[in-house]
C-alpha cells in the first residue's frame, strides 16, 4: 500500500469515529421519555422490584460513548481470566474501594493503551518498511494481553506495599493501644484515641472497625471481620486477641505488648536475612569486575616487560 492509500484509510477511519461519537453524544443528550414522565408519577405506589429501574445518566459523553464497549470487554476479560474471588480479596487487602468489574474495566483500558502504543509503532514501521503486517498484528495482540496482565500485577504490587506499611505501623499502634488499655480505658475508647491520633493503612482499617462498632455491630464481630479480611497473620492474631479479650475479659495490654515485640523481632530477623542475601549479591561485582581488573593490573606490566626483553 502506498502512502496516499494509508492516508486515505486513516482519514476515513477517523471520520467514521468522529461520526459515531457525534451520533452517540446526540443520543445521550436527548432526555428519555421515562425521565420526563417520572416527576409526575413519583407518588404512585409500586411493588418492590416491579417498577422500571432507571440507570443513572452518564457523567460525561466519553463514559456514555465508550462505557458500554468497555463493560462488555470487561465481561469478556472476566470470562477468560476468571478468579473474581481472588481479585476481590486482593482489592480488600489493598484497601481499594472498587468492585471486580471496575478493575476489569481498568485492565481493558491498560490493554488498550498498550495496544495503541504498539499499533502506533507498527504503523510507523510499516510506512517506513512495508511488509510483515501479520507480525505487527500479533505484536499488537500481545501488547494488549500484556497490558491486561500488567494491571493485575500492579494490583498484587499494591497489596504487597500496603502489607509492608501495615507491618511497619503495627508495633507502634499496638503499643499505643496497650498503653491506653493499661491506663484504664476500654478497648473501644482506646481504639478511638489511637485512630484519632495516628495515620496510616492500619489506622484506616481500625477506623473502619470503629465505625462498624459505632453503628451497632458487636466489638468481637467487628474484629473478627478484620481478622477474616486481613491477609497478614499478625493482624489476624491481633484482631482475634482483641475479640477474645472483649468477650472473656482477659487482660489485653500484655497481649498487645507481646504481639508488638513479636513483630519487631520478626522485622529484625527479616533484616538479618535480607542482609545475608545482599552480602552474596555484593560478591558478584567483586568477583566479576574488581578481581579481573586487579589481576590485569598485576600481570600486565610483567607481560609487557617480557615482550620487550624477548628477542
Amino acid at each position: 500500500m502506498t502512502l496516499a492509500t494509508w492516508g486515505a484509510f486513516l482519514g476515513a477511519l477517523a471520520a467514521a469515529g468522529l461520526l459515531l461519537v457525534a451520533v452517540r453524544v446526540r443520543a445521550i443528550r436527548r432526555p428519555h421519555l421515562a425521565l420526563r414522565v417520572l416527576p409526575y408519577v413519583r407518588d404512585l405506589p409500586t411493588l418492590d422490584g416491579a417498577g422500571p429501574r432507571l440507570s443513572p445518566p452518564p457523567t460525561s459523553a466519553a463514559v456514555g460513548v465508550f462505557g458500554p464497549v468497555l463493560r462488555s470487554a470487561a465481561d469478556g476479560v472476566e470470562r477468560v481470566l476468571g478468579g473474581a474471588s481472588s481479585v476481590e480479596r486482593r482489592l480488600a487487602r489493598a484497601g481499594i474501594d472498587k468492585s471486580v468489574h471496575e478493575l476489569r474495566i481498568e485492565q481493558v483500558v491498560w490493554g488498550l493503551v498498550a495496544f495503541a502504543v504498539a499499533a502506533a509503532v507498527a504503523v510507523l514501521r510499516t510506512l517506513a518498511q512495508p511488509g510483515n503486517v501479520l507480525l505487527w498484528v500479533v505484536a499488537c495482540a500481545i501488547a494488549f494481553v500484556a497490558g491486561v496482565l500488567a494491571r493485575d500485577n500492579h494490583l498484587s504490587g499494591q497489596v504487597r506495599r500496603r502489607e509492608r506499611q501495615i507491618l511497619a505501623e503495627f508495633p507502634t499502634v499496638a503499643e499505643l493501644l496497650a498503653l491506653s488499655v493499661a491506663a484504664g480505658e476500654s478497648p473501644v475508647m482506646a481504639l478511638d484515641r489511637v485512630v484519632r491520633r495516628s495515620g496510616g493503612e492500619l489506622s484506616r482499617d481500625l477506623a473502619r472497625v470503629l465505625a462498624a462498632i459505632r453503628t451497632g455491630e458487636p466489638v468481637a464481630s467487628a474484629f473478627d471481620a478484620l481478622a477474616a479480611t486481613s491477609g497478614l497473620p499478625i493482624v489476624s492474631r491481633f484482631a482475634q486477641g482483641v475479640a477474645v479479650a472483649v468477650e472473656r475479659g482477659t487482660p489485653l495490654a500484655d497481649v498487645l505488648h507481646a504481639q508488638a515485640a513479636d513483630v519487631r523481632e520478626a522485622g529484625r530477623r527479616e533484616l538479618i536475612e535480607s542482609a545475608a542475601r545482599r552480602e552474596v549479591l555484593m560478591m558478584v561485582p567483586v568477583v566479576f569486575l574488581v578481581l579481573p581488573v586487579t589481576v590485569l593490573f598485576a600481570f600486565w606490566p610483567g607481560v609487557v616487560g617480557l615482550s620487550l626483553t624477548t628477542p
